[in-house]
């Protein structure tokens, strides 16, 4: 069985459509078409019911799902332990991070290092999830809240202060009362962030008037006059058209990890990008 194929099952297993297997994979429709249908030949079982709503695992393909994610397992570990040893800066490096952290604090890191590594390409990509590092998603992620896995590596990279916003020229309200005040905050799938109940907590009869889960749209918006906003000050501080207020008690900060997973630890594009990173921005505390 040619693992390529069982890895194309994979991809259209946890997609449930051609079009999300392929766009993962960065294959056309028609060649995973073929190729499952190879497979299915090759086997002699039918593995997905083709339907309206996509594709659905059979009794036989949700039968040999488990085994093929485990030799997927292993073909991602011989990829991670090969990558490990490769001590030429050159190749690419899979970065993830949030939105702001990526355009505000990386951006200008990664433009540096590529500028002093012309060897090597970094993919930056910026989004909420969290990349799996097992499957390669990415090689180094920066995150808020550290991850739980033992065969993940972090550390603490910084501790990141944040601060309350307000258009320029717009007198702050009062802590304790807030009346009259519309607020920018996080949308509701984040809602139980600690800035979020500090503004609830220190603005008790303000409105919130707007929420976004993109740091950067809600200073843009509070710098449109849409309200007051609780941003990190490594955004807030560059950001053009709204000032800093100090309302005490302060907005809790939070602490910036980056983890990657253990094999990698001897990958030299990784390690020098790293340095890079920590002498930054890094406050000597991880």
């Amino acid at each position: 069985m040619d693992w390529s194929d069982v890895r194309i099952f994979l991809a259209i297993a946890r997609a449930g459509s051609l079009s999300g297997a392929a766009q993962r994979l960065g294959m056309s429709q028609p060649t995973m078409g073929r190729r499952i249908r190879a497979l299915e030949e090759s086997t002699g079982q039918t593995l997905f019911q083709r339907g309206r709503e996509g594709f659905q695992l059979t009794d036989e393909g949700a039968s040999i799902l488990l085994r093929a994610e485990r030799m997927e397992e292993e073909a991602l570990a011989i990829e991670r332990q090969l990558a490990g040893h490769a001590v030429e800066l050159q190749g690419l490096l899979r970065v993830s991070s949030s939105d702001w952290f990526g355009l505000h604090v990386l951006s200008p890191i990664v433009a540096r290092f590529v500028e002093i590594h012309p060897g090597v390409r970094v993919d930056l990509v910026t989004d909420s999830r969290f990349r799996d590092l097992a499957r390669r998603e990415a090689e180094l992620v920066f995150r808020i809240q550290p991850s739980e896995s033992p065969e993940v590596v972090q550390r603490r990279l910084m501790h990141m202060t944040y601060a309350l916003y307000g258009p320029a020229g717009m007198n702050p309200p009062k802590a304790g009362d807030g009346a009259g005040t519309r607020l920018i905050t996080l949308d509701a799938e984040f809602e139980d962030l600690p800035d979020v109940h500090w503004l609830r907590a220190t603005f008790p009869a303000a409105t919130f008037a707007l929420g976004s889960n993109n740091r950067d749209v809600q200073a843009r918006t509070c710098a449109l006059g849409a309200g007051f906003a609780v941003l990190p000050t490594l955004l807030g501080d560059q950001f053009p058209g709204i000032e800093r207020h100090d309302i005490h008690p302060h907005p809790p900060g939070r602490d910036v990890w980056f983890a990657y997973h253990r094999d990698l630890r001897g990958l030299a594009r990784l390690r020098a990008f790293l340095d890079l990173v920590i002498a930054s921005i890094g406050d000597g505390t991880s």
